[in-house]
């Protein structure tokens, strides 16, 4: 396979996911409206699922045809670019105000799955295993965390505030739906297939592939629901879509991978997966400790809200360009 044509099928992945996420997405906000149920709520299941699709199905495929490095890979490139690059977008276009329960729980609960990540695929330096790897046991305890996660967020106070996206009827958002759902695979397949040989015709590993490329791609539906949501000033859905997207990426898409085959660790990830956490701190430091115009004279006071301002969400874009920088030089 040339490597043009390799280019153009990976715009065409990712022109499928961006499109099927969306589909599934507004879809699935028209009928969770009708319930009634909040926009946080929302962004934490709902939307934060339907954009997460695309890692799923990329993992799946990656996970199907041995492709671990790519799997793993993707996740955590996928959670940095959530983090840095998608909440930094947002931001840059409004302050994103985040409710206490976002500050307390769900952030926390993001830094507590990377640290399970971290050590369940360090069995060579924790355990002195000769292979490090996430096992099918192993992938079905992240599965059972996910489970819990989900517990915890339909636990959550339920609010009929309105469908502030399109209004449309029910058979119309089930079409949607359904139609996102035939994109989303196809797109995920197109992705893996011609990042592979975009990997293979630079001479680049593919972990280096699925922490840029592949990760990238798969987190435009993040970017762009969160960005289209804070500017119509829905910030619960954006905040909750990142936070919510980086839980399942570890709980549920690592599990589901790692319960289909196990995935092999490859310790040049290890320093991804820090980074990835140390993308959660930077973003709770952030949002708890507020403006630096706030705390000139007391550094550590907390703030009356909890907001992400626009100059920190530059500093958070700044942050993964020099990540990308980085894994270019690395290789």
């Amino acid at each position: 396979m040339s490597l043009i044509f390799s280019i153009l099928l990976i715009i065409v992945g990712f022109f499928l996911l961006i499109k099927g996420a969306n589909f599934l997405v507004e879809g699935a906000s028209v009928l969770a409206h009708r319930v009634g149920v909040s926009d946080l709520m929302i962004g934490l299941t709902i939307v934060a699922f339907g954009t997460s699709m695309p890692e799923l199905l990329v993992n799946i495929i990656a996970s199907l045809q041995g492709n671990t490095d790519i799997a793993i890979g993707n996740v955590v490139g996928s959670n940095i670019a959530n983090t840095f690059l998608v909440l930094g977008a947002a931001a840059c276009i409004a302050p994103l105000y985040v409710k206490e329960s976002t500050v307390w729980k769900e952030i926390p609960l993001v830094l507590l799955s990377t640290v399970i990540l971290f050590v369940l695929v360090n069995d060579v330096l924790i355990d002195g295993e000769f292979v490090a790897q996430i096992s099918r046991s192993e992938g079905m305890t992240l599965i059972g965390f996910f489970l819990i996660f989900m517990y915890y967020t339909f636990g959550m106070e339920s609010v009929k505030d309105g469908h502030k996206g399109k209004d449309m009827p029910v058979p119309s958002a089930l079409f949607f739906i359904l139609l996102g759902c035939i994109m989303l695979p196809l797109g995920g397949k197109l992705s893996v297939d011609a990042s592979i040989d975009i990997a293979l015709a630079f001479g680049v590993s593919e972990a280096f592939v699925g922490l840029s490329i592949v990760a990238l791609g798969t987190s435009l539906p993040e970017l762009v629901t969160a960005c289209v949501a804070t500017y119509r000033g829905n910030v619960d859905m954006a905040m909750g879509n990142v936070v919510g997207s980086n839980i399942f990426n570890i709980l549920w898409i690592l599990g589901a991978s790692a319960i289909i085959r196990p995935l092999v660790f490859n310790p040049i990830l290890n320093p991804d997966i820090l980074i990835a956490l140390f993308a959660s701190l930077l973003l709770l430091l952030f949002i708890y400790n507020g403006p630096f115009y706030k705390r000139m004279f007391f550094l550590w006071r907390k703030r009356e809200s909890y907001v992400l301002v626009r100059y920190e969400g530059i500093i958070l874009l700044l942050c993964y360009f020099v990540y990308i920088a980085y894994i270019s030089i690395r290789g």
